[in-house]
């Protein structure tokens, strides 16, 4: 057995007799493979394996493989064993690598999906037929077990029929002179009686080794081997005894009972399992390889088929508008919200086929940034700018015009240093630089241009093996913790360099959205709402060396307006925090009415065609709910609507009023003609339970329809003391406290 490594230089005069059969470009004597994977070498009579560059380390011209053999000194594994340069640790990992290797490519090579032109591959040869050459490969043997079992099923089904035959006929002879007998009425009973059974030069042993052999295959490697078997396997720790040592003993101890071609066969097979360098004779009669071209396309998809969503989102492409074409893309929850899962962002990554230490260039990290920049661009020119996508990533807020934060990482492999594939493992790279941020604006973290990339190595040989057994169920338990590692790594980076906070306008949404219109340039790029309150808002301020960011500009701008408390990790739901926030300022800011002389005058004129509501408030405590003394601190009246109880109304019928303004009187003072007018922003239904988490002062019962208010007005002089006479009056059914609902128009006639 050969060993070559992909794209290292080396002199053609040292190893133009292992390149014989593989098309290569020799330019001043030198030689640089870019292929992985295995070829037979006719000249040399030896399998050539062509390793990945992810093995080697150094610095280009000065690889070592293993960290301290040049590549040149490990081609001849022959000579290898007998120097003693290479550990039995090594060599055992370099036969089991080339299985892995094997895998990847044919599962690579198997999804037409994939770009399969990379693929170069003709038939394995096959043992025991026309002439012969040798081969002490690891590979060969486990797929020449595989073929022996795909092409010898009559065999085998030879075998176990004489086994059994004979085992259902009754041997009375011994029945009768070993076994006692029980007399009833004069009649012989024989409780035990003696099968008879054919002997068959065979034991049924080396079956049970044999089909151990490709149970363990299956399930190490992945391979699909279809397989009947009724026997008792080998397995565990008693199978790794027999790979320890024990299973060339025990075969030597049963060869003696094997003499026909097929049992031989099968007894050198298995022999040739538990001792890898054994020479094992295969066909000759055509070249073998499997190689791949370019063997950074697989280890890309090996990273998007355990990382990428597959179809991307939303309809995307990975070829973009310019040409570019994007390696991983998913959708996850957004790093600063995590309660909502309707709340998404886009997490861009690529891979980084790379020596082991081989820093990020900075095209590669200009690359990455233009693709999260198209990708938004996408996303504008298919959805619109405010739009949320189908997948439910929202990248623009259209009221703080801030962006969604798109993360962005890097992959690039690594070995592990004991030669474990069962090490998930994948960390902040070893390299020099782990975190690239790009921005341009120093303290605008929700902002297009202020990108953020986070460099990954990944255990080569964990992923290669996970890809290559092609299990969905393994691969989806991964993707899913390797999505929660890049999530959490991201933030964790973020609030290292800014400090988060939620906050929530004192008064009402619209004097929050007021404030947020009248200091855009300040607050630009600093602001986003990812809760799902979309009254709660996100600040980030950029931490500066010996600063507090809460004595910035911006922060002491909001805290006159906004309750603000601290983000102490992001991805928490701040609701908690921020209605108790909001509930201590209401109790040490109760809503104080403003004179009319200093209310906003509406001409009532203008609002003759739409609809009004007058509606009573029963005592201090519901004028307190009202005006924010609640859960959400907004200023919301609510009207019932279970048909059950007195005064209530049909919802579709306030809703189709689509009411403006709203008067307010207490309840009992009517005739003093005191009362407060406000602006409806919106409305919407409030369930009981709701009612009751939202601090309802009075035991709720039933359903009830919400108006939520904007600021307090006046339309000058409303005589609604004369107004709540005439509908008593005038209406015979109408009851106590019920709304009443009229127009402008109608209002009109009661000005003073």
């Amino acid at each position: 057995m050969r060993i070559l490594f992909e794209g290292y230089t080396y002199e053609e005069a040292k190893i133009k007799d292992v390149l014989d059969g593989l098309p290569y470009l020799s330019k001043d004597n030198k030689v640089t493979i870019d292929y992985v994977g295995y070829y037979y070498n006719t000249l040399l009579q030896d399998c050539v394996f062509i390793l990945p560059k992810v093995l080697l380390k150094g610095k280009t011209g000065e690889e070592m493989v293993f960290g301290e053999h040049y590549p040149l000194d490990v081609i001849d594994v022959k000579s290898l064993n007998e120097s003693g340069l290479l550990t039995e640790k090594e060599k055992s990992f370099i036969y089991g690598f080339a299985v892995w290797i094997y895998r990847a490519i044919v599962v690579y090579n198997n999804n037409k999906k994939n770009d399969t032109s990379i693929i170069y591959h003709s038939k394995i040869a096959e043992i025991g037929k026309g002439s012969k050459r040798l081969s002490n490969t690891y590979l060969d043997v486990i797929l020449q077990l595989i073929q022996f079992n795909r092409e010898n099923r009559n065999f085998f089904f030879y075998v176990l029929r004489n086994m059994r035959s004979g085992l259902n006929k009754i041997n009375w002879t011994r029945t009768i002179s070993k076994t006692d007998a029980i007399i009833q009425d004069g009649t012989p009973i024989y409780l035990n009686p003696v099968n008879k059974k054919k002997q068959i030069n065979f034991d049924e042993e080396l079956l049970i080794i044999f089909y151990s052999i490709l149970n363990y295959i299956c399930e190490e490697y992945g391979f699909k081997v279809d397989f009947a078997c009724n026997y008792e396997l080998i397995k565990g720790r008693k199978f790794q005894a027999y790979i320890n040592g024990y299973g060339k003993v025990r075969l030597r101890q049963i060869k003696y009972k094997y003499f026909s071609d097929k049992a031989l066969e099968l007894w050198n097979l298995c022999d040739a399992f538990f001792d890898h360098a054994k020479p094992v004779f295969v066909n000759k009669n055509k070249k073998e390889f499997l190689l791949a071209k370019d063997f950074y396309r697989v280890f890309e998809t090996i990273i998007d088929d355990l990382v990428g969503d597959n179809p991307l989102p939303d309809g995307m492409d990975k070829k973009q508008d310019d040409g570019k074409i994007i390696d991983h893309l998913y959708t996850e929850q957004s790093l600063i919200e995590n309660g909502n899962v309707n709340d998404q962002t886009y997490y861009i990554g690529d891979s980084k086929y790379y020596k082991i230490d081989h820093e990020i260039t900075n095209e590669s990290i200009s690359k990455q940034f233009t693709y999260a920049r198209n990708i938004i661009q996408w996303c504008f020119n298919v959805f619109g700018p405010d739009s949320t996508t189908p997948s439910g990533v929202k990248l623009r807020d259209n009221i703080t015009e801030g962006y969604n934060i798109l993360p962005n990482f890097f992959i690039s492999a690594k070995m592990d240093e004991d030669f474990r594939y069962d090490r998930d493992g994948i960390d902040r790279t070893s390299r020099v630089k782990q975190r690239h941020p790009s921005s341009h604006f120093e303290n605008r973290i929700f902002d297009r241009d202020t990108l953020f990339i986070y460099h990954y190595d990944v255990n080569f040989l964990f992923v290669l093996s996970l890809y290559g057994r092609d299990n969905e169920a393994q691969k989806d338990d991964w993707k899913k913790k390797i999505r929660d590692i890049f999530k959490t790594h991201i933030q964790q980076w973020l609030q290292e360099d800014y400090d988060f906070y939620a906050m929530k306008s004192k008064g009402n949404a619209l004097d929050g959205e007021q404030v947020i219109n009248e200091n855009f340039k300040l607050l630009l790029g600093k602001l986003f709402r990812p809760y799902e309150d979309s009254e709660i808002y996100s600040l980030s301020l950029k931490r500066e060396k010996g600063k507090d960011t809460r004595d910035s500009d911006e922060y002491h701008l909001l805290e006159e307006h906004f309750v603000i408390v601290p983000v102490r990790k992001l991805g928490d739901d701040p609701q908690e925090e921020i209605n108790e926030a909001l509930a201590k300022y209401r109790n040490d800011h109760p809503y104080v009415p403003i004179p009319k002389s200093m209310l906003p005058l509406y001409p009532l004129e203008r609002y003759e065609n739409e609809n009004f509501v007058i509606g009573l408030y029963h005592n201090q405590a519901h004028w307190d709910w009202i005006t924010g003394a609640n859960d959400k601190g907004t200023m919301i009246y609510n009207i019932r609507i279970d048909h059950r109880r007195d005064g209530s109304l049909k919802k579709t019928t306030i809703r189709n009023l689509r009411v403006k303004f709203a008067f307010l009187y207490e309840d009992g003072k009517e005739k003093s003609n005191v009362y407060h007018v406000f602006r409806v922003h919106d409305y919407a239904v409030m369930s009981e339970e709701r009612m009751r988490k939202a601090e309802y002062p009075s035991e709720p019962k039933g359903d009830y329809f919400i108006f939520r208010f904007d600021e307090e007005i006046t339309f000058g002089n409303i005589d609604i003391a004369s107004l709540i006479e005439d509908k008593k009056s005038l209406d015979a059914g109408y009851k106590h406290g019920t709304p009443i609902f009229m127009t402008g128009k109608e209002l009109i006639l009661y000005r003073k």
